[in-house]
């Protein structure tokens, strides 16, 4: 998934209105932060499959460590340690930062093909196949991401007009984002794929920036 993850990281203010939007996007998307760095390091790969599934045309052959759950279980308890000697956080908002890093793989699981890996090690792996239907993801993920931007407009309030403007257009942006990659051709290269995915902590930085804006 892309923007059912960012729907997770919106939600998720509801039950930790302390922690910012740029750290619970981090936490939703910390498997796919994490990933294009191992794909450019050699540690793990992907490559550019055209019609494996409806969606996206990447064949993941290899990422257990930002994508098994046994590894994103370990990312969630490092997260959630950092984050608690950062901020000294409350329990509740830890395990909410902890569910929203293991979340990623429950939703990929939804979404991909049989590619996700359970250990680091092991040749098993699950995936229920959502990809394989254009219109079966647009309305899962689309449900998603209307829930969790309206559960936040909800919890938050804009304290000015940064926090109003940057809200929608952060919303925008990923609505537009997902559709172009949804309709656009195949991307280049896996290393193209690659150095997109690593933009994306650009959003986490723009989750921050919004939600400092808002109460």
């Amino acid at each position: 998934m892309f923007i059912g993850h960012f729907a997770l990281g919106f939600g998720a203010k509801k039950v930790a209105p302390g922690v910012s939007l740029g750290a619970l996007f981090l936490a939703a998307q910390l498997a796919d932060l994490i990933w294009p760095t191992l794909v450019l390091l050699g540690i793990e790969s992907v490559t550019v499959a055209p019609g494996i599934t409806r969606v996206a045309p990447l064949d993941f052959v290899s990422y257990p460590y930002s994508h098994s759950l046994v590894a994103l279980v370990v990312w969630a308890l490092a997260f959630a340690g950092l984050y608690r000697l950062a901020r000294k956080a409350p329990a509740g908002a830890l395990m909410t930062i902890a569910a929203l890093v293991v979340s990623h793989w429950v939703l990929d699981v939804i979404s991909h093909r049989p590619d996700m890996p359970l250990t680091l090690s092991s040749a098993n792996r699950v995936g229920l196949g959502l990809w394989n239907s254009l219109p079966a993801t647009l309305i899962v993920e689309g449900l998603l991401f209307v829930l969790g931007v309206a559960v936040y407009a909800r919890t938050t309030q804009a304290k000015d007009r940064i926090g109003r403007i940057g809200l929608w257009s952060l919303v925008g942006f990923l609505a537009i984002v997902y559709v172009a990659n949804l309709l656009g051709p195949p991307p280049p290269s896996s290393a193209a794929v690659a150095w997109t995915a690593e933009s994306m902590w650009l959003l986490v930085a723009w989750g921050y920036w919004v939600d400092r804006h808002r109460a």
